[in-house]
């Protein structure tokens, strides 16, 4: 299932600081925002708190997310993490307009969905595209000043 407008490449580290010099390293990125997130989700093995480190940067139109699993049910990207502390490709993320419209087409489609989050401003949901793409495909929506907030113009 593929829909929305693509603007992230997220990648998963077991060092994000090392992650984060790398980019600062081989491009020419002014500015990485890092912070530590805790955030509910569900996931098919039950609803709970993820924790995880997490940098945003943006090279022009194109937002890198950089994920570092920290505790709770971040077994989405534990169970994915290289041996080592290098950076592996984990999910691109599409924004979507009317969240209430994805969300049915996800529910008729019958799409795997291993992780849903969200508020009042800002959602997400990942998908189980690995047969298909190699990858998960997250999914967004959010209000215009949460968009702003991340750094999308």
């Amino acid at each position: 299932m593929l829909e929305g407008r693509h603007y992230q490449n997220a990648y998963i580290t077991r060092d994000i600081a090392k992650a984060i010099d790398l980019f600062h390293t081989h491009t020419d990125v002014k500015d990485a925002s890092h912070f530590d997130a805790s955030v509910e989700v569900t996931t098919p093995t039950g609803r709970g708190v993820a924790t995880m480190k997490l940098s945003f940067i943006w090279i022009n139109d194109l937002q890198y997310e950089l994920i570092e699993p920290v505790s709770g049910l971040v077994d989405l990207y534990r169970d994915a993490l290289p041996e080592d502390d290098r950076m592996l490709f984990h999910h691109t993320c599409m924004r979507v307009d009317d969240w209430d419209v994805f969300r049915e087409n996800v529910n008729r489609r019958g799409a795997p969905v291993v992780l849903e989050g969200g508020d009042d401003q800002l959602r997400f949901l990942f998908l189980d595209a690995r047969e298909f793409l190699g990858h998960y495909l997250e999914y967004t929506w959010m209000v215009p000043e949460r968009w702003t907030q991340l750094g999308g113009s």
